[in-house]
């Protein structure tokens, strides 16, 4: 087997944080399992150290809406820090998940004492918010075939230097529709379609990957 492909510095930058002297626990969680659950009590900040999460919202009428998606290298959480009392929305792991969890008060210290570990975070936070206006974007203005194609090259990590694959996480065509905000027969006709002109492939192994020639979907006009 050939020994795994060193990370580059601008990827070991965004997922590699230091821990030693940091008040911080370490947790692992499987696929599918909880990691917290809507209206917990909001009392620590978490970092992905592996694996990806989903961020879902359940209304009073029950109706269930997928609000993000983060992987390796992103806090979750952060609301704590302004005064939340309970976790707006509950976190899910959609793959094998390694989280680092940090206490309220930890996360308030180490933010005034760790000048380059405050940074790390609001960079985050703020490529978070970026991310967020690109969604509503598309969501508003995008079809339904470029909101598809969007969101499976945002869960393959497209554009991250060394990415460690073109894989999807295990993500349902059902889970699909709902982050996108369409019907399962319809992602069901556009993936199919995706695969016919080879911009995705299906793999009763590894499941889907996505080609780079599937951005072009995406700039369309």
């Amino acid at each position: 087997m050939a020994p795994p492909k060193k990370k580059s510095a601008a990827t070991a930058g965004r997922t590699a944080l230091s821990w030693p002297g940091k008040r911080a626990n370490r947790h692992r969680y499987p696929l599918n399992a909880s990691i917290f659950a809507q209206g917990d009590p909001a009392a620590s900040v978490l970092f992905i150290e592996r694996g990806v999460v989903r961020l879902s919202v359940v209304s009073h009428a029950g109706k269930e809406a997928i609000v993000g998606m983060l992987d390796s290298g992103h806090f979750l959480g952060e609301g704590c820090l302004a005064g939340q009392p309970r976790r707006m929305a509950a976190a899910t792991a959609m793959s094998d998940c390694t989280i680092i969890s940090i206490s309220k008060d930890e996360m308030a210290r180490l933010l005034n004492s760790d000048r380059a570990f405050a940074d790390r975070v609001f960079k985050d936070l703020l490529s978070r918010n970026i991310r967020l206006e690109e969604d509503l974007i598309d969501q508003l203005f995008n079809s339904t075939e470029k909101r598809l194609a969007r969101t499976l090259l945002l869960l393959a990590r497209f554009g991250e230097p060394e990415a460690p694959h073109r894989a999807l996480p295990k993500v349902s065509q059902e889970l699909l529709a709902e982050m996108i905000g369409t019907t399962r027969t319809r992602v069901n006709f556009f993936m199919n379609k995706f695969r016919k002109l080879g911009l995705i492939e299906y793999d009763l192994h590894d499941g889907v990957k996505v080609n780079n020639s599937l951005l072009g979907v995406v700039l369309r006009d």
